[in-house]
């Protein structure tokens, strides 16, 4: 842990959405161990994430964003308002643009650009786009920390790469288990499945390496990463996770999520 504090944020940064990567390699990793997952269990996992990302995005990220604005009075919220905007707004074009699917829809409601690509790269891509936000929010806190403002401690940018940890391996099981059923094989399932994970250690450093360098921008960026953050969990997570008639024990898995990331924020932040 000391040989961790000494490092530069931008390689704390990569070495913690290494780890991240690396649970989600686990959580792709159960198409090798397990002949099959019901969908009522993916639900609830899936749930489970967004209920992380939701309490990430305020405990780790729009609180201390609020708080680091404070000598702006009465308008300390604005600095956050327009970053978590302009965040959800980055993604949604992103989304009209890039070319994905989304979990369990026919290759007819494929998103973005038309493109030949095969049903399989566009779920991976599907899930890469919705990393890119939980990596950059990883970042920015530990940037926070190097930029020695108050109101992040590096207890807190940990907890937030625990939390984004822990709802990484739903998401791994999410891509393999369902290309597994579409017939492809276990190990090229496995290899789709964490390859979602790859941005995030690249998203990091860009963010960590951006806040160094632009500390003024430090409240806006959080606030990115959040509205980011927000936009995946109500655009993808939580409705796959209530679309199969599993809606209350995803909801429950919502709430378990949101309240371990709460507990990581506080007991370790």
């Amino acid at each position: 842990m000391d040989w961790f504090m000494e490092q530069n944020a931008v390689y704390q940064a990569f070495l913690a959405t290494l780890f991240t990567w690396g649970v989600t390699a686990l959580g792709a990793a159960l198409v090798f161990t397990a002949r099959d997952i019901s969908k009522r269990t993916l639900d609830v996992m899936l749930g489970f994430a967004g209920g992380v990302m939701i309490a990430a995005s305020y405990w780790s990220l729009l609180a201390p964003a609020i708080e680091m604005s404070g000598y702006l009075g009465d308008l300390a919220f604005v600095p956050a308002a327009v970053g978590f905007v302009l965040g959800a707004a980055f993604l949604r074009l992103v989304d009209m643009v890039l070319p994905h699917l989304h979990l369990n829809a026919p290759l007819s409601e494929a998103e973005g650009i038309k493109t030949s690509w095969r049903r399989s790269t566009l779920l991976v891509t599907a899930i890469t786009l919705h990393n890119i936000p939980e990596g950059l929010a990883v970042g920015v806190a530990f940037g926070a920390v190097a930029a020695g403002l108050d109101s992040a401690t590096l207890g807190g940018a940990i907890s937030l790469a625990l939390g984004i940890g822990i709802q990484n391996f739903p998401e791994g099981t999410a891509v393999s288990v369902p290309l597994r059923r579409e017939g492809m094989s276990r190990t090229k399932s496995f290899l789709y499945g964490q390859a979602s994970g790859m941005v995030e250690p690249m998203a990091a450093v860009l963010g960590a390496g951006a806040v160094l360098l632009a500390r003024p921008l430090l409240p806006y960026a959080l606030a990115f990463a959040a509205g980011a953050m927000i936009f995946v969990v109500v655009e993808e997570v939580i409705p796959e996770s209530q679309s199969s008639g599993n809606g209350d024990l995803a909801t429950m898995g919502v709430i378990f999520g949101f309240t371990v990331m709460m507990v990581l924020d506080v007991a370790l932040g």
